[in-house]
Formats: C-alpha cells, structure tokens, sequence
C-alpha cells in the first residue's frame, strides 16, 4: 500500500523547521551566503614577516664566533711576533726597534733586529703555519687526532738525506741540507702512498698510518747505523735534528716560502673535500668526490708543507698534533675553520717556544726543538688521558 506523503511548503526566507524541508531559497536576484547562520570573520590582520629559522640563526652566530676568535687569535699572532723583536739575549727598548725598522742606521743593534730578528720571527710564521695546517691535513686524512706530519715518514726521509748527503759528499753547509732534506721528504712521502697504495682496496688512511710508521722505523734505524759508525757526521747531525732556527736568515726563508704558499693554497682549496670524506668514503663518492686524487692532493700538500718547514729548522715535534687539536677545540670539525685557525695557531705556538729557547738559559740558547717537545709534551698526555678521543 503506497502512502502519499505531501510536499513541505516553506516560504522562500523562513528556516525549515522539519526534516524533508528543503533549504531556504535565496530571494530573486540575490545571492545565498553559504552559511547564513555564521557570523561574518572577523577582519584578518596583514600577514607578518616570516622570521630566519631558529638553525639559521644559531649557525650565523656560530660563524660570526668563529670569525671574532679567528680574529683574536690574529692579533695575537701579531703581538708575539712583536714581542721576539724586543726579547733576546740582548733586550732592546720597543721606541728603539720601532725606530730601527724605519731607520736603519746599520749599528749593532740595527744589524741584530734587521739581520737576526726579523728574518727569525718571519721564518717561525712560515714554518708554525706550515707544521700546523699540515699536522690538520694529516688528522683529517687518518682520521686520528694523534696524527702529525712525522707518521708519514717526512721527518725520517729528510734525517736520511741529511746524514747520507754529510757522509758522502762531507758538505755540512745550511743550504746543502736544506735541499737534501726536502727531497729525502718528499722521497719518503711517495715511498709510504706507494706502500699503502698496494692491492685493491687502494690507500686507505689506516694502511697509509702502518706504512709510514714501519718506514720511519726503518729509516731510523739506518740513521742510527750511520751516525754512530761516523763522527763527523754524528756532530753536525745532532744539530740539526734537534731543530733550531738560530743562524736562519733571509735565504732560507726565501727558499723554502715558495714550497709553503703552494701546499697552504691547495689545502684550502681542499677543506670541502675532507668534509665530505668524514662521512665516509661512499657518502664523499656520492657527494662527488674523488676519494682517489683527494688523498693523493692531500698527500703532495703534506710534503710541500712539513718537508719545507722540516728541510728548513730541521724535525720539530708536537706543532702539527697540538695545533690542530687546538683549532677544533675553538672552532669543531670543520675543515674550513680547522684550517685557518691552524694557520694562525701554529706561529703562536712555535713564536712562544721560540721566545722561552732565548730565555730559558740566557745568554745561552736553548734549541727551539727541545722547547716544542717539553710543551707537547704533557698535551698529548692530556689527550691520551681523555676518556673520549673524538673521531674525525
């Protein structure tokens, strides 16, 4: 049976007030709003400027922190290099070496500053930034916060060269160990790449560490042989391997600056690279890195930089470990800071060691060697003593 339900008639403006009611016509020639019931919203105010994220900003003032310490430390670099002018043997007034460097009037204490001091305090610049972007470069390439220049058999090539060219050839002249020393460390250097380079899995950090630590240990053992078989050479080694920047002047320095503008500019330029290659080699291969030539550029920078400042003032210790470790105590991990900081750390290092080699046991003077290593010395028992030893 079919029940005829009657349709619901609502006018066009009322509310339907039953359920089959349909919804309230708008009047003709005017428009519904969709919710008549609503009130209207409220005015909505002018969007604001987004602000930085909270990342952006603690990362600008991270870098606006590194940038005033790098500054700092600068200006402390300048103030001890101005400092070895006045202390020696001999103090000199700061009005009288302000005066003598403008005026010269060759007397002896014109001589002293413009013939000793200067091209001393110049040489320890070159080579504490030499020895400290390199002992960076060395920890980045290991990946070892105790590595420095000398694991890869730079100091045990050059005392090779030294020794054989001495006992040869008798010729014990500063320039003729000067160069004999660069390329015993360059020789050295090739010699550990090709070492740790054999077999497939090419030159990985832990096989380029054993293999300058088993042919440092061999060199050294052939030094050994030799200087106590020979007198002569004996006595104009100890001087040397003991490091000391005494009697180094302009041709030295003009020597071997060349060597360490090229190594500090490839090592800049290769700070991005030891970036990615923290995070691990096939992260860097993804990133675009050549795993490959990057080790091998870092390689050939070590040796321009620690086998110049080695050939120059001879093997010091503990500047290229300390240094770095410094720098990232001030600016973290990243090689693009590391790198400078080493840069300015290193001079501050080997100026202050070079100041208390003058001191210490004046009139005397104390090789700058024996000072580098009592310094060093209780550093790498701090590390070594650290519960953590972050990994790079």
């Amino acid at each position: 049976m079919t029940v005829n339900v009657p349709p619901c008639v609502v006018p066009p403006c009322a509310e339907p007030s039953q359920r089959c009611a349909p919804r309230c016509a708008p009047a003709p020639g005017t428009r519904r709003a969709p919710y008549p019931n609503r009130a209207p919203a409220p005015p909505q105010p002018p969007p604001r400027r987004r602000s930085r994220p909270r990342a952006h900003r603690r990362a600008h003032r991270r870098t606006r922190r590194r940038a005033g310490l790098l500054l700092a430390v600068t200006a402390l670099v300048l103030l001890v290099a101005a400092l070895s002018l006045l202390v020696g043997s001999n103090p000199i007034p700061p009005g009288t070496v302000w005066h003598l460097l403008g005026h010269p009037d060759g007397g002896l204490l014109s001589t002293v500053i413009h013939g000793q001091r200067v091209p001393r305090a110049l040489l320890a610049l070159a080579v504490g930034a030499a020895l400290g972007v390199a002992g960076a470069l060395m920890q980045s390439l290991t990946r070892n916060p105790l590595a420095e220049p000398g694991v890869l058999g730079i100091n045990a090539g050059a005392s090779l060269a030294v020794v054989l060219a001495v006992a040869i050839t008798g010729v014990s002249s500063i320039w003729f160990s000067l160069w004999c020393a660069f390329f015993g460390a360059a020789a050295a250097s090739v010699a550990v790449y090709v070492l740790g380079s054999v077999g497939r899995r090419g030159a990985t950090p832990v096989r380029l560490a054993l293999a300058g630590v088993a042919l440092s240990m061999a060199i050294s053992s052939i030094v050994q042989t030799i200087i106590l078989a020979n007198q002569n050479v004996f006595n104009e080694f100890r001087f040397w391997a003991a490091g000391s920047m005494e009697g180094r002047g302009f041709p030295v320095l003009c020597a071997v600056v060349v060597f360490i503008l090229v190594g500090l500019g490839l090592a800049v330029a290769l700070a991005p690279a030891l970036n990615a290659l923290a995070l691990g080699e096939e992260t860097a291969r993804a990133l675009g890195v050549r795993v490959g030539l990057t080790r091998g550029l870092v390689m050939l920078a070590v040796t321009l930089l620690a086998g110049a400042a080695t050939a120059a003032v001879g093997p010091l210790s503990f500047v290229g470990l300390g240094v770095p470790y410094a720098a990232r105590a001030l600016c973290g991990p990243d090689q693009r800071w590391v790198l400078p900081f080493s840069l300015v750390l290193g001079p501050v290092f080997l100026l202050v060691a070079d100041l208390l080699a003058r001191v210490v046991v004046a009139p005397q003077e104390v090789q700058v060697g024996i000072i580098t290593a009592v310094m060093g010395g209780p550093l790498l028992v701090m590390i070594v003593r650290r519960r953590r030893i972050e990994s790079l």
